[in-house]
């Protein structure tokens, strides 16, 4: 029998190689579909204060509708400092810093520390199952910040990043929805 993290090594390794297959326009296209599906949920509508993400080469593109909520809702982003999660509020792309975990642009500024005014997050994630379940890149941030927080959580992820099943850990969050395309 395999252990957790040998599965979890070969899930990453086939989401990698799927990700290689998707071209830019499907890429796209997807990405699209999928903050469209995001920006139609009522929790999405109603909010006021969402943590999204800076999308990275891979991940389901988020900077078109972070730049398009930005004006009419406050968008949290997240930094990380060390081995924590911390949040900043998104104040237009011409603030963006490189941070330091793969040099992943984040916001520059203040400290955003009001967690209980998010009503609704965004969370990338490597895989995903039927459960709910999500599985992240193994540094366990957003779980350790996810379990502080009482938001509605909303996984986003392309089709073939969606299993069965998925191995899950004690400390790892499940989402109350995934969304795909």
């Amino acid at each position: 029998m395999r252990s957790t993290d040998e599965a979890k090594k070969e899930i990453r390794k086939i989401v990698k190689k799927l990700k290689g297959d998707l071209d830019q326009e499907q890429y796209f296209s997807k990405s699209r579909s999928i903050m469209e599906q995001i920006e139609a949920l009522p929790e999405f509508v109603q909010s006021n204060t969402i943590m999204m993400y800076w999308s990275i080469p891979g991940e389901v593109f988020t900077h078109t509708s972070i730049q398009k909520w930005a004006s009419a809702k406050r968008i949290i982003l997240p930094t990380v400092d060390g081995e924590t999660m911390n949040l900043k509020e998104y104040t237009g792309e011409k603030n963006l810093i490189s941070g330091d975990l793969y040099q992943i642009p984040e916001p520059d500024g203040a400290l955003f520390t009001n967690y209980n005014s998010i009503e609704l997050i965004i969370v990338p994630g490597i895989a995903f199952d039927r459960q709910n379940n999500r599985m992240g890149r193994g540094k366990a941030y957003y779980d350790r910040f996810l379990q502080t927080l009482s938001a509605v959580k909303v996984g986003i992820c392309f089709d073939f990043q969606i299993f069965n099943h998925i191995p899950v850990d004690e400390h790892d969050v499940a989402m109350d929805k995934i969304i795909s395309a």
